[in-house]
């Protein structure tokens, strides 16, 4: 009845004034109608339809909508989703209702919202939503509210990017709130622990009434994307213990339709996203928290063993299995689901683009980096001098280096102030490296294996757990470090990857259960931490919406020590697969100018002015994609020809950077048989777009490129400036593509401007 009656005042309530958060207490008939959806192409054209909390068509329903994207929900009987509809090419995503998310709690399912009596799963129909029922041992929605979209954590701007783009992403929050009530409890408490006496079931029965949950979500301005969190706030008076999580439960509409099974079933169109992302170097194999498998409840399937994989779950790989003390809050990692309205890979890739642009919009900066070694003040004064004169803007002084980030010396400590103090003097970051992960500390602060309760186990082998005596110091004395000592950057290798670690006395975790969940909250909010102080971050993993700044492109290192000529193909290689998925801002690239893992002199372009056209070709290769590499070595330049050649390359970069770290649309990827090269764009910029094509063949060729500049927004006519040539005026066709022809060079490149 006291649910009833929140529920039923909530639903109600009007001019209610907005609370520390800037949300208000929800008003259903107070919202606005549901809008018309986007005409456009919001990947080229300004979407002028906001994400909004709407009525919808139905009594009841509560929409939120941003002209691309709808979830709609239904409040009673039971607060559930009810469609999640892409509205570009007008499909439904979903086929059946599921509950809003699944906890288990001191060993007992809890199940959130939800409608039961579904007669076919294959589709829902708008009638059989009147014939269903509310889960009667499920946490109920008691309140609803909603506002503006909360930063998870500040971010400080310390340097510029071409994309000022606003934190955090602007657009709308939708809060929900559940409670669990005596009989739904005692029923859950039953189902799942029929075990515990009268006395031990009442005692569980008052722990998970005491529990208030918050099903946050959030959905953007301009991206056909949703986010979602759930936080759990104990009330009570003892502590409780998060076994297990499902932030969202999703029966989606299946892609394929096979009668036998296989094992590499084609997924839904949707690509999802979160904070809780490690263990690789881009968003797909880093994402540990999509889970696809065969849906029991969906009898009617085509698959004779009912194996489609064809319900999304969103939940960690382990856990949490965190204790929730009395009077204090758990959250969740945050997911983020974009919903495709194409299977084209370039519009799916430049959908995936844009997302991290706008909800992690630090890897838009793209500072050009030298990684300097060794680490000596007389190099490094050097290595900032160079950059200063060739318009370099950051020093990273690299592994191998001599340099120690743990370090806790106030002498040493000086010294790099001093050292970030020269480098600003001249308009110039530094930061320095750091080795995390792949390394062996001690038994007693190591990775402990759960199989054999010895250390070792972990994904490179020994590595130190974070909630460790010595991991909780570590990452004290990188923060002190950077307070000490002004420095901007950190190169973090081997973040926390994902290790569960067995130990019972590391003072950062409980046991296995909770491990993997306490190392990576140690992990991301360090790099919360580092955002809040405008420290820019190179890691090896996907941690981007915890806050880190920019991830490997994707190379092998030991193709270093391969013949020039075959470094170059392979590296424009690696820029054209590693940027399907991410901007060229958000990779880096590496190009050792010393020796590096073999391959002698013809591997190597030390001495510089030796080899400046495979210098040039280098800077070429990465330039012109937008893309920055680490140029490891103790210079950039060793003559004034050098210094020229590098600081050419570099104004043009300058000059056409905007168009260059915008989307870049493939043409041909480099197979060291014909040319290659990458497209460009930018719809709302000066420069529509820029073509830049390579030739890696010992002759000089003629091709004729198509360029489809319907992705830089453009109709009718194009006016093309190739370098060293006069403008010329090109029609474009009706799908809005040009094409251009132009003579390459011998190992050489041509670029195009397009206005």
């Amino acid at each position: 009845m006291l649910l009833s009656s929140l529920l039923a005042l909530a639903l109600a309530t009007t001019l209610v004034p907005q609370d520390a958060e800037g949300l208000r207490p929800g008003n259903l008939a107070a919202l606005p109608r549901l809008p018309a959806p986007f005409a456009g192409d919001w990947l080229i054209e300004p979407v002028t339809t906001r994400a909004g909390v709407y009525r919808g068509a139905h009594d009841g329903e509560l929409v939120l909508d941003n002209g691309l994207v709808r979830r709609r929900f239904v409040l009673a009987p039971a607060c559930a989703t009810i469609a999640i509809d892409s509205l570009g090419d007008e499909r439904s995503v979903l086929r059946a209702v599921r509950p809003e998310a699944v906890l288990r709690v001191d060993g007992v399912e809890l199940r959130v919202g939800g409608l039961l009596g579904q007669p076919n799963h294959a589709w829902l129909q708008s009638d059989w939503l009147a014939r269903m029922s509310a889960d009667q041992s499920a946490l109920t929605l008691v309140e609803w509210r909603s506002g503006p979209t909360q930063a998870p954590f500040a971010w400080r701007r310390t340097r510029p990017s071409s994309e000022a783009r606003p934190w955090p992403a602007p657009g709308v929050r939708l809060e929900l709130r559940f409670a669990l009530a005596p009989d739904a409890a005692r029923a859950s408490v039953s189902r799942s622990r029929p075990e515990l006496d009268e006395t031990a079931r009442e005692a569980c029965v008052a722990r998970l009434t005491a529990l208030e949950l918050v099903v946050v979500h959030e959905l953007y301005d301009g991206i056909p994307a949703f986010q979602k969190q759930i936080q759990l706030h104990n009330r009570g008076t003892a502590t409780v213990r998060l076994d297990e999580v499902i932030v969202d439960r999703l029966a989606v509409v299946e892609t394929e339709n096979l009668v036998e099974a296989k094992d590499d079933w084609r997924l839904p169109d949707l690509d999802v996203f979160s904070d809780h992302a490690f263990g690789g170097m881009s968003h797909r194999d880093s994402n540990r928290i999509a889970h696809w498998s065969p849906d029991p409840e969906y009898h009617t399937q085509v698959n004779y063993e009912r194996r489609t994989p064809c319900l999304l779950e969103l939940r960690p790989p382990q856990g949490p299995g965190v204790d929730v003390l009395a009077g204090t809050s758990w959250k969740s990692f945050r997911a983020v689901m974009l919903v495709h309205d194409s299977t084209e890979r370039e519009r799916k890739g430049l959908a995936v683009r844009r997302v991290f642009r706008t909800l992690a919009p630090w890897c838009t900066e793209n500072p050009l980096m030298m990684h300097v070694l060794p680490a000596s003040d007389e190099i490094v004064r050097r290595a900032v001098d160079q950059c200063a004169a060739v318009g370099f803007e950051m020093v990273i002084l690299s592994f191998g280096s001599g340099f120690d980030i743990e370090s806790e010396d106030p002498a040493y400590l000086a010294r790099m102030k001093a050292l970030a103090a020269y480098a600003h003097d001249r308009g110039i970051q530094l930061g320095g490296y750091s080795l995390f992960s792949s390394r062996r500390i001690s038994d007693a602060d190591d990775v402990v294996d759960p199989a054999t309760g010895r250390p070792g186990g972990a994904k490179f082998g020994s590595a130190p757990c974070a909630c460790s005596a010595w991991g909780l110091r570590y990452f004290d004395k990188l923060q002190r470090f950077f307070v000490a000592t002004d420095f901007d950057l950190l190169e973090h290798d081997g973040p926390y990857p994902g290790d569960v670690c067995g130990a019972t006395d590391h003072p950062g975790h409980r046991d296995a259960a909770d491990s993997q969940w306490r190392q990576w909250e140690r992990s991301a909010a360090f790099y919360a931490w580092c955002r809040e102080r405008g420290i820019y971050v190179n890691a090896p993993d996907f941690y981007f919406l915890a806050g880190t700044s920019k991830v490997g492109m994707g190379y092998r290192e030991t193709n270093w020590s391969l013949p020039r000529a075959q470094q170059l193909v392979h590296a424009r290689q690696n820029v054209f697969d590693g940027t399907w998925d991410k901007t060229p801002s958000m990779g880096w690239m590496f190009v050792p100018l010393t020796e590096y893992h073999g391959g002698g002199a013809a591997a190597t372009l030390e001495p510089l002015d030796a080899h400046r056209e495979d210098y040039a070709a280098h800077l070429r290769a990465v330039l012109g994609a937008g893309v920055q590499a680490c140029w490891r070595g103790p210079r950039l330049y060793d003559t004034e020809a050098t210094r020229a050649l590098v600081k050419d390359h570099v104004d043009w970069f300058r000059a056409h950077r905007r168009i260059l770290e915008a989307d870049v649309i493939h043409l041909r990827r480099p197979d060291a048989r014909d040319w290659d090269g990458l497209l460009h764009v930018d719809p709302s910029g000066p420069e529509r777009a820029l073509l830049v094509v390579h030739n890696p063949l010992d002759e000089p060729i003629r091709r004729t490129i198509r360029l489809p500049l319907r992705w830089a927004g453009m109709r009718g006519e194009a006016e093309l400036t190739p370098d060293g040539e006069s403008a010329r005026r090109l029609a474009l066709d009706p799908a809005g593509d040009a094409r251009v022809e132009l003579e390459i060079p011998a190992r050489g490149w041509r670029w195009v401007v397009v206005r």
